[in-house]
């Protein structure tokens, strides 16, 4: 999945801070749906497969495992026929809805998943998927729910031409290249239909972060997905982009939206993380450092995000952008690992830490929920770095498989942790 110091933990938060309260304008949040409003409490599942690691522990690895079993993470759904998603889902939403708390569920299913890196794996054709999906949809019935639907579905398109005419990376020979893309779009205004006609079902679509697509490129995938008939998009599945980072890009990500489908606008004239500047209101000239932590203001020009922000503000004027948005920040406390991208930066990395705890509470009127989208603890993949292997080089060690319980990373997570653990 492509994608500090002491100091930095210091100032985390309080920078974090004034980048929500300067884009927020200090509003209470609004969510785009009943499902998440700021009072909704989000499901901590009793059985989560962070207690069933608990169980198989003992001592700090034990403890560490409990502690983090105390907070909502989501449940992900990742295989099965549709009578067994159905019947997992149903029971999942069950439970949550005795408990009178709201699920957070994973659909992570879609042909070609990850293209064939460490959580390869997914349905094998497009009506596979589809009836799929309609087994998820039927466990939910009429229960409150969230569906985060396919981490990596929109940052991940087999043999996909981006709208700035680049060719997707991910070629897999087993899928036609002629109609890859367009299924996988399909795919997923299905999926978008199916789960926005249940009366209590909020959906997001993928996002990506901070750090990978740039605005135009991910907002033309989202609309193209079918992101206006969804309740919003979700941003750092699984990754570890700063909260902040994340909020002005989701912002950008409205924003650009809003200026293609409501003023007309061009993907190309969307301002974003990698732009390079413009003649007037100051703009950045500087494209953004996505290891830093970025804010408005900011006296470093590669983290400023002011010269962004004035670029929207003159192009939409009155218009005011409205497609929500929610964010992982189960690992995010600590930023991104600050190594070179071909080094696998988004597979267990060092140091990080756990980010804001899962809440609807946001302050952002565009932010519906700070999530535990990814189950912290849980592997990335058994990663090689471009070696042969088995060990990983950055650790020494061999990592556990995708999903696998990782009591080391556990430990840094809790530790590295912003706002610290009490």
């Amino acid at each position: 999945m492509p994608h500090a110091s002491t100091t930095r933990r210091a100032g985390a938060v309080t920078a974090a801070a004034l980048v929500l309260a300067s884009l927020a304008g200090g509003s209470p949040a609004f969510a785009a749906n009943d499902v998440l409003d700021p009072s909704a409490t989000l499901w901590t599942n009793p059985d989560s497969t962070t207690l069933e690691a608990a169980e198989s522990l003992t001592g700090q690895a034990r403890e560490d495992a409990e502690y983090l079993a105390q907070f909502p993470t989501a449940t992900w759904f990742t295989a099965g026929t549709p009578i067994t998603v159905k019947q997992d889902v149903k029971e999942a939403v069950v439970r949550a809805h005795a408990a009178d708390e709201i699920p957070v569920l994973v659909a992570y299913n879609v042909p070609f998943r990850d293209c064939a890196q460490y959580s390869s794996g997914g349905a094998t054709t497009l009506a596979e998927y589809t009836a799929w999906i309609d087994g998820f949809a039927k466990g939910i019935g009429n229960k409150e729910a969230v569906v985060i639907l396919e981490p990596d579905g929109l940052g991940i398109i087999p043999h996909y031409t981006s709208v700035e005419g680049t060719q997707e990376w991910c070629q897999p020979a087993e899928a036609e290249a002629a109609t890859a893309a367009s299924e996988r779009f399909a795919m997923l205004n299905h999926a978008v239909d199916t789960l926005a006609a249940l009366p209590n079902t909020a959906v997001y679509l993928d996002g990506t972060h901070s750090g990978w697509l740039n605005v135009g490129d991910i907002s033309d995938r989202l609309i193209k997905a079918g992101v206006e008939k969804a309740d919003g998009f979700f941003l750092n599945a699984s990754n570890y982009h700063f909260t902040a980072n994340l909020t002005a890009y989701g912002h950008w990500i409205s924003s650009c939206i809003a200026l293609v489908t409501e003023l007309d606008g061009a993907f190309a004239d969307c301002g974003s993380q990698y732009w390079n500047g413009g003649p007037a209101n100051n703009w950045s000239g500087v494209a953004m450092d996505n290891y830093g932590e970025w804010s408005a203001g900011n006296p470093d020009p590669a983290l400023d995000t002011s010269g962004v922000d004035s670029r929207y503000a003159s192009q939409l004027g009155d218009v005011e952008p409205t497609t929500h948005f929610v964010l992982d920040t189960s690992r995010n406390g600590q930023g991104a690992w600050e190594v070179a991208t071909d080094y696998e930066d988004w597979c267990n990395p060092l140091d990080r830490g756990l980010g804001l705890r899962p809440t609807t509470d946001t302050g952002d009127e565009l932010i519906d929920a700070y999530l535990w989208i990814k189950v912290p603890g849980e592997s990335d993949g058994e990663c090689l770095r471009g070696t042969a292997g088995p060990e990983d080089p950055a650790r020494g060690v061999v990592d556990p498989r995708a999903g696998g319980w990782f009591p080391d990373m556990v430990r840094e997570l809790i530790e590295n942790a912003v706002p610290a653990v009490g």
